[in-house]
């Protein structure tokens, strides 16, 4: 088998993260499966920067495989049939696995939850036990503790095969431990020289939302926040970032509300995500599920005063009263209070901008970087072991078997 040649053939040149450690020292091979750009989410988002910066790493190499590969000649037609889509995708995506997984020490493989975890982690983590790789399993979702829950039977012990498990968040190590799987945190990163700092002075009642339309992120309720707002100012605006199944149902809604200067402007480029956030001037966050948005993290890095509720992993990154306003989840009469309160007394939002563009240092690269090679360095000692014990373990069956 081509991944037992490899192993044999690389046992007297070990694998590390330090240039220079040693002659017959090579870059640890890292192949990051994860969601591309095609599909919207802060996945994508996050995968593509970390993407860039280990790539600087010389004492890593690293390769990528998409978990929605785009498909060649006709096959391409097919991806835009649904459940036809599925089947295919998932036919190239698998076949991408096995012819690439063997070349690579590490698989980073990025995770969802529910069904989505069947369809990328699952079949990545499998593939990689096969070909006795590190895995490394990069769990995301806000929804943890209910997939965990509901799925104990399928996802628990899928989760138990891999070598590390890493989460961008002290909340969902919380969570994993409930279920006796160990998890350390590495936070999401942002580059705050991405984005341009700007003070609200005079603070003007322009609000902006940027999240997937889904129902657990909670854009109803900023809508229904924002029509109690525009009772106190009606001159209020609304920029709705983001796109999902519940776009429709959430433009009913406006027009139920009778919401006045309220725009729903679709996906936007994460490229030029900063110009929504830079003529804003409040930020509204509704979550009823969540762990680590990166829109609250760039709303900080842009100087944005945000009022979110608390769902999941949120009072980690925003700390009530000093770098924003946390209000519980479903409660949209105290998100408008909260906001009206810093219209009325906007000496709190510069205090809160001030506060969260702070707190943006914990999630630079510098910051996270070395965590992420110690993550990475562990992961090659326990190659290095098995190596090691391969080539010592083979010649003593061979004695036996002459001694025999």
């Amino acid at each position: 088998m081509e991944s037992q040649r490899s192993g044999t053939e690389e046992a007297g040149a070990s694998v590390g993260l330090e240039s220079g450690s040693g002659a017959g020292t090579r870059p640890l091979r890292i192949l990051v499966v994860a969601p591309s750009f095609d599909i919207l989410g802060g996945q994508s988002v996050q995968a593509a920067r970390l993407l860039s910066r280990l790539r600087e790493e010389p004492s890593l190499e690293i390769g990528f495989l998409p978990i929605n590969p785009r498909l060649p000649g006709f096959l391409h037609n097919l991806q835009r049939v649904k459940y036809v889509r599925t089947l295919v995708t998932s036919l190239f995506y698998v076949a991408s696995l096995l012819a690439r997984v063997h070349k690579f020490d590490v698989i980073h493989v990025f995770s969802a939850s529910y069904f989505s975890f069947i369809l990328a982690p699952m079949p990545a983590i499998l593939v990689g036990k096969l070909y006795r790789k590190k895995i490394l399993l990069n769990y995301h979702s806000g929804e943890a503790n209910d997939h965990l829950t509901q799925w104990r039977r399928t996802a628990v012990p899928i989760i138990r095969l891999t070598d590390s498990v890493v989460v961008p968040s002290e909340y969902l190590v919380r969570v994993f431990a409930r279920f006796e799987l160990p998890a350390r945190a590495i936070y999401n990163t942002i580059d705050a020289a991405e984005f341009r700092f700007r003070g609200r002075s005079p603070l003007r009642p322009i609000f902006a939302s940027n999240r997937n339309l889904e129902s657990h992120y909670g854009v109803d309720r900023v809508l229904r926040a924002f029509a109690i707002i525009q009772q106190d100012f009606p001159d209020a605006s609304l920029t709705v970032a983001g796109d999902g199944s519940q776009r429709s149902s959430l433009e009913r809604l406006t027009e139920n509300l009778g919401l006045r200067n309220t725009r729903f402007i679709g996906r936007v480029d994460p490229a030029s995500i900063f110009e929504q956030y830079d003529a804003a001037d409040i930020y509204l966050n509704g979550s009823e599920i969540d762990n680590q948005p990166l829109s609250l993290l760039e709303a900080f890095a842009c100087g944005l005063p945000i009022v979110t509720t608390d769902a999941g992993g949120i009072p980690d990154i925003v700390t009530d009263g000093k770098s924003g306003f946390v209000v519980p989840r479903g409660d949209y009469l105290r998100m408008a209070q909260c906001a009206i309160r810093l219209l009325k007394e906007p000496q709190i939002a510069k205090q809160f901008a001030e506060a969260g563009y702070k707190e943006c240092c914990k999630y630079s690269w510098e910051a996270v970087r070395d965590s992420w090679m110690d993550a990475y360095r562990e992961l090659a000692n326990k190659e290095k072991r098995l190596a090691a014990s391969e080539t010592t373990v083979a010649p003593d069956r061979a004695g036996s078997e002459r001694t025999a």
